[in-house]
């Protein structure tokens, strides 16, 4: 439902398609209208950086890769976009996803793992939805992810997953201008992170 003052954008304006193309500035923290159980970048990257050493293991629900796969080794997705640290933001949550809804260990050294997934960021853009009426200002996006991904067995190297056009699009709140959307400690950025997350480690683990 929208909220007085606002409108949606028409059919003609939603064909200017945003491209996020320069690198986000710092910006303070935005208020998103869903709930939001955050973790901070910080913790993630380093978290990142641990399981170079090391697996973690959180029981979950059965998954249904093949038996023999029991670690995934999840490395640095790559970014082809111009979006600053995106990758780092995607990477940690899809980690923290894993850890928190399967059975698997997770590791960052693609030697070490059953299997390895791997990802490229290839675009990200943004379509205005819904505007403020009285400033003018885009008050509500649509978010466009597209990645390439692969899962392959590390033994055999069968792939196992492989999509060259995995789309993840939710609409999320803003509360300034577009570039500081995409800001390094944007909390709608983390919320971002999560809900893409949930998406592909359930189409990696469910849908094979």
């Amino acid at each position: 439902m929208r909220r007085s003052g606002e409108r949606r954008v028409a059919s003609g304006e939603r064909e200017n398609r945003l491209a996020v193309k320069v690198p986000a500035p710092r910006a303070g923290v935005l208020p998103n209208r869903w709930p939001i159980r955050s973790f901070l970048l910080g913790a993630a990257v380093a978290m990142v950086g641990l399981l170079g050493g090391c697996g973690y293991h959180v029981a979950g629900r059965g998954d249904s890769l093949p038996k023999n796969v029991h670690v995934i080794a999840v490395p640095a997705l790559e970014n082809k976009t111009n979006s600053y640290r995106i990758e780092q933001k995607l990477t940690a949550a899809t980690i923290h996803e894993f850890l928190a809804k399967t059975s698997y260990h997770i590791v960052s050294d693609p030697a070490n793992g059953d299997a390895v997934l791997r990802g490229k960021v290839v675009s990200l853009e943004v379509d205005p939805l819904l505007f403020d009426t009285k400033t003018g200002r885009a008050t509500t996006m649509l978010v466009i992810v597209k990645c390439e991904i692969t899962l392959t067995d590390n033994a055999t190297q069968k792939v196992l997953y492989k999509t060259d056009n995995f789309l993840f699009r939710n609409e999320y709140e803003i509360s300034t201008d577009v570039k500081s959307f995409f800001g390094e400690q944007d909390p709608a950025l983390d919320r971002l992170a999560q809900d893409f997350a949930v998406r592909l480690v359930a189409a990696v683990t469910e849908n094979y």
